[in-house]
């Protein structure tokens, strides 16, 4: 069996994955492991450091496993290759080599996030979970669907979340991924709003009828194409 490791983004911890789970693949071994500051895991120390995380991290991030990145869980399992052994494969989900685009979210429009954040830390983190649902068939049904599985919450410390739009703001993989030490697939909703249309274009799989959240909204079809992604990726030495 091929291990498949899904890493939730900004704000949502790993229940988020819920919805996939009668659609896989028999030939997977799924697992979904919070990251540190997310659900009952203790936050970093230093919630920035990527050299904490990768040491938080490595018994789930395996050399054998395919990670599955999901916005900014792509975002920093990119950056972790730097400091752990490469996977079998990468898999970023509705994310791009840096997440700042001036056709999808722009730097100035993440700033002004930052600043809200800052003064209402609760109340923007609860906006930002139906915005990001824009670009679904059914923003309405997707974020009451998003709010019973998270309980109403993200289950997030705040300092972690703070760390994290420090991160969707000056993180960049795209040398990263350029010379990257293992196979890099990208996958896209397409009518996902935080990313640029050039984006979404070029993603190697682009989901029908889905925004940034597929797991919501498509959850069939993204567990399709992520066995179809395993199934196409060669088997570690």
């Amino acid at each position: 069996m091929t291990p498949l490791v899904l890493l939730s983004g900004w704000g949502c911890d790993a229940r988020l994955w819920q919805p996939l789970a009668g659609h896989w693949s028999e030939a997977l071994a799924v697992s979904a492991p919070d990251w540190p500051g997310y659900g009952a895991r203790s936050p970093l120390a230093n919630p920035g450091s990527l050299a904490q995380m990768a040491k938080e991290m490595a018994d789930e991030l395996t050399a054998d496993a395919i990670w599955v990145g999901w916005s900014l869980g792509g975002l920093l399992a990119a950056a972790l290759l730097d400091h752990l052994p490469a996977p079998r494969a990468l898999v970023l989900i509705g994310m791009g080599g840096d997440f700042c685009h001036e056709e999808g979210i722009s730097t100035a429009e993440l700033r002004a996030f930052q600043r809200a954040f800052a003064r209402a830390p609760d109340t923007t983190h609860r906006y930002f979970l139906r915005w990001q649902l824009r670009g679904e068939p059914d923003p309405r049904a997707a974020h009451r669907q998003l709010r019973e599985l998270l309980d109403d919450h993200g289950g997030v410390d705040r300092n972690t979340l703070a760390a994290g739009l420090d991160q969707l703001a000056e993180l960049d993989n795209g040398d990263r991924l350029v010379g990257a030490p293992c196979p890099i697939w990208r996958v896209a909703g397409e009518r996902d709003p935080l990313l640029a249309p050039a984006r979404r274009e070029s993603a190697d799989h682009r989901l029908s009828h889905a925004g940034h959240c597929p797991m919501l909204s498509q959850p069939a079809s993204l567990a399709a194409c992520l066995a179809g992604i395993a199934s196409a990726v060669e088997p570690s030495p």
